[in-house]
């Protein structure tokens, strides 16, 4: 179609698109200028500067490989659900999108995600993956599976445990901390500003110089401490809720306790509006651990930090959780080139982000066999804890955020989070926030989306 045969509305359209800050999609459909033939595809995607750097690259691997194949990267690493929305009603939707869960289920649901489920004998690759991983929708219905994997850790400053003469946390989940060892170790390591810790008589918890630990109250912070424990978000039919049982309420005051009562966390008031990353807080000994994703590794790899990583403290059983956000295929006039592209995006072979810490493979071959963890696992980015910490457990140890599978999700984190936020600023013990939940949640669930075995 030669651009003189767009009408008025149409250049208004795309001009609009402009002003969200999307790139506009060529008004050729095949190929690049003056080209007659092939096909044109677009990866939408968010992240930092790094994250780019390494998606443009994979793109033009793919490029260098179909050589009758262009593909745009679309990087819009703010308002990014606001900006696709857009797309989509404009019909105008990337070939391959990043996507959070509560879009793609109702994208799928509205028909207009590839049915991956179709593409399982052509890639069976696509079969071998984590099973938590998958985004299922109905039966034999896939839109995709996690964009990477990501497991949750107990990361630290090497140096304050050696400069404190304590113990580092175990890289092994068989001999992972109790709480009360995690409380122990954490009230060994803060200090006020004259050297005194919390247990201490004359403690200062105005003027602390070094926190033992930062507790997290994220979702993916605390949900891996209630499974540990033996709790649950609901129950198994997700329509009732669970999170005021004893044990998810035990974990929620400990994770409270660890601020108000033990004094070893900072407040969020203490942390300030602006908090530094992890890794920053870490390096400049503001505190001396923090439960934080496997993500933190691309940042920790690149500063001088000495950091080293843990499994997380266990009630119960130890455990982790795995997660992640999706990856979608939109459909379209060339559907088995755009799921090629799919399946290419997020290969460990073609993808700097593995082997430089920011995302985890998908396919269990890469926590099994030697050679394949080696392949993303062997060099500086990744310390020598990270096969038991990280691979090990992960395997063996990890298992799904409640939010990746729980219908109507949106929804509820809007009555979740700030009802969470009261239990971290310490304005009401954890039962009573958490049994005032109940009325508030359970209407919203509508049960668990599928998780179906391959």
């Amino acid at each position: 179609m030669s651009t003189t045969a767009w009408r008025r509305r149409d250049l208004f359209r795309l001009g609009g698109m402009g002003a969200l800050g999307l790139a506009v999609p060529s008004l050729v459909s095949c190929g690049g200028p003056g080209s007659s033939s092939g096909t044109s595809l677009q990866f939408m995607y968010w992240g930092s500067s790094f994250e780019k750097t390494a998606i443009e690259k994979m793109l033009q691997e793919f490029e260098d490989r179909n050589s009758d194949v262009s593909v745009e990267p679309l990087y819009t690493p703010q308002e990014y659900e606001t900006k696709l929305n857009t797309l989509v009603a404009s019909n105008r939707t990337p070939d391959v999108a990043y996507l959070g869960g509560g879009m793609a289920y109702r994208l799928a649901e509205q028909g207009k995600l590839i049915n991956l489920y179709h593409y399982l004998d052509k890639y069976p690759e696509l079969g071998r993956r984590l099973p938590y991983t998958y985004y299922w929708y109905g039966k034999d219905k896939l839109l995709g599976t996690q964009t990477a994997n990501e497991v949750i850790l107990l990361w630290y400053n090497r140096q304050t445990f050696a400069d404190a003469g304590v113990d580092p946390p175990p890289a092994e989940a068989a001999q992972a901390w109790s709480w009360d060892d995690l409380v122990e170790a954490a009230d060994a390591l803060t200090f006020d500003q004259e050297g005194r810790r919390p247990s201490e008589s004359g403690f200062d918890p105005r003027q602390v110089r070094q926190f033992g630990i930062a507790a997290n109250f994220n979702n993916y912070g605390w949900y891996p401490l209630v499974r540990s424990n033996g709790g649950d978000f609901c129950d198994e039919t997700g329509t009732r809720y669970t999170l005021n049982s004893p044990e998810a309420v035990e974990v929620f005051q400990n994770l409270q306790d660890l601020m108000y009562e033990h004094r070893v966390a900072p407040t969020p008031a203490q942390l300030g509006n602006n908090a530094p990353t992890t890794t920053v807080q870490l390096q400049t000994r503001r505190i001396a651990m923090a439960i934080d994703g496997q993500w933190v590794l691309l940042d920790m790899a690149q500063s001088d930090l000495d950091y080293g990583i843990g499994v997380l403290p266990r009630f119960q059983e130890p455990t982790t959780v795995g997660f992640a956000a999706a990856t979608v295929a939109f459909k379209g006039d060339h559907d088995d080139k755009t799921v090629e592209l799919y399946m290419f995006h997020n290969d460990p072979r073609y993808v700097d982000l593995y082997a430089d810490g920011l995302w985890m493979p998908l396919e269990e071959k890469y926590y099994t066999d030697p050679e394949a963890i080696d392949s993303w696992t062997k060099n500086d980015a990744h310390p020598p804890e990270f096969r038991t910490a990280v691979v090990d457990y992960t395997l063996n140890n990890s298992v799904p955020m409640f939010d990746q599978r729980l219908k109507n999700m949106d929804a509820i984190a809007e009555v979740l989070t700030p009802a969470i936020q009261q239990i971290q600023t310490g304005k009401a013990p954890a039962k009573q926030v958490l049994d005032a939940l109940k009325p508030k949640v359970e209407p919203l669930l509508q049960g668990w989306y599928p998780s179906q075995q391959i």
